[in-house]
């Protein structure tokens, strides 16, 4: 298996949709970007033997927090990768605090209320998912 294929195999396990959208809103000014994305970050990077998926969302979460607030979106979309690769709210938490160090405080708290915001969201769905599979549990 190919990087690229390697990498899209993970994009529809963790962030399906991703190389659509990345493609719809990109792809008229930069041809082959959102395939370029999936290839290498997904395809050469997390897809790569020697750390496991957990522990490189947990290094990628680190970054994008010290890294500060214009990395919000790019954090929101790997903290919910990193609760499908089986990363704890806490182990989330934990990590963006420890950044408090590296990138300041206003960086770790700003990336704690972007954790608050993803693992609220992803609340909403498993309860719109469960009252699905459950009509009588509705009202």
């Amino acid at each position: 298996m190919d990087a690229l294929d390697a990498g899209r195999r993970l994009v529809d396990d963790l962030n399906p949709g991703m190389e659509e959208a990345l493609e719809a809103r990109y792809g008229h000014l930069l041809p082959g970007m959102a395939e370029a994305v999936v290839d290498f970050a997904y395809g050469r990077q997390y897809a790569r033997p020697g750390l496991d998926l957990k522990s490189r969302y947990i290094a990628t979460i680190a970054a994008l927090t010290a890294l500060g607030g214009q990395t919000r979106p790019q954090l929101k979309v790997n903290i919910t990768g990193a609760l499908k690769a089986g990363v704890s709210e806490t182990e989330i938490a934990e990590t963006i605090w420890q950044m408090a160090l590296y990138g300041g405080f206003p960086s770790a708290i700003n990336g704690l209320n972007a954790a608050l915001e993803v693992f609220a969201e992803e609340q909403q769905k498993q309860d719109r998912s469960n009252s699905s599979m459950n009509p009588s549990a509705v009202g």
